[in-house]
């Protein structure tokens, strides 16, 4: 028996040979997968740029599980602080974290284990329980993030969350796509388990 991080399986343990190396290779793609992910960026007026990230965020968290999912997200939040150039737009450090976008890139380690527990639970090839998953991430993701951009922006709750309006649309739409994405690739794996 080989020795593990994940909780319980999910599609990439179908795929792939379960172990300790496998699953820290699993954690640094999905922290290379969301750096590349912030790079598809989109500047706005507010400072928080439209991104891929949180996308990356999802299809990371629902595809490796949630301790995977979590420490992937913790690594790809480590690594901008030590200076990589990972977080949007290039940027790094730890005026990142403790700024506007800071609270979002911490709300990923949280939702990351959300949508991977959900994604634990025969999470298979349901699109609805996907979606279900997918939003409660997002939401996870702004309910961290939303406060810190006002405290930050020095406004109220409710000016930050009308500041995100556009940005939950976007959201929107990077769910629906990872939610047909990933019910496709579950069958993929079934058909070429048999």
């Amino acid at each position: 028996m080989s020795m593990t991080i994940a909780i319980r399986p999910t599609i990439v343990d179908r795929v792939l040979p379960r172990g300790l190396a496998t699953d820290i290779a699993l954690i640094l793609g999905g922290a290379a997968l969301t750096a590349l992910a912030a790079q598809v960026s989109i500047p706005t007026a507010l400072g928080v740029p439209f991104t891929l990230q949180t996308f990356a965020v999802l299809v990371v968290a629902a595809s490796l599980g949630s301790v995977r999912g979590a420490l992937s997200m913790l690594v790809y939040a480590m690594v901008g602080v030590l200076g990589l150039p990972v977080f949007a737009e290039a940027s790094h450090g730890l005026d990142v974290i403790f700024g506007a976008t800071g609270g979002f890139i911490m709300g990923f380690i949280v939702a990351a284990a959300v949508i991977g527990r959900i994604a634990e639970g025969n999470f298979g090839g349901k699109i609805l329980r996907y979606l279900s998953a997918a939003t409660v991430g997002s939401v996870v993701i702004y309910l961290v993030g939303i406060p810190v951009l006002a405290t930050v922006s020095q406004v109220d709750l409710l000016t930050a969350t009308g500041w995100m309006i556009p940005f939950m649309i976007w959201d929107v739409v990077k769910a629906a796509a990872a939610g047909l994405a990933l019910p496709g690739a579950w069958k993929l794996v079934d058909a070429l388990k048999k």
